[in-house]
């Protein structure tokens, strides 16, 4: 096997925006942002949208998106002149 062609595979914290919910795993993301865990070592933070907790298949909870901020932010950014 190659030697230092994998990148570096370690624990992180995944942040659920919009439930709270957090998690511990592992992957190859890395942040800036670091969080305390509760065995007292310290993580890098990844904040995401969606998770199990959040998302609407696994809660059978209906979530509203802003489709119309997303359409905007698209027009804005590929108006015709």
């Amino acid at each position: 096997m190659k030697k230092d062609i994998h990148p570096d595979y370690h624990p992180v914290v995944f942040h659920d925006s919009a439930s709270g919910y957090e998690f511990l795993t592992k992957s190859t993301m890395t942040s800036e942002e670091t969080i305390k865990w509760s065995d007292g070592n310290t993580y890098p933070l990844i904040k995401i949208e969606i998770s199990s907790a959040s998302h609407p298949f696994f809660t059978g909870k209906k979530l509203f998106v802003d489709t119309a901020g997303r359409v905007e932010k698209f027009n804005k950014k590929y108006k015709r002149n």
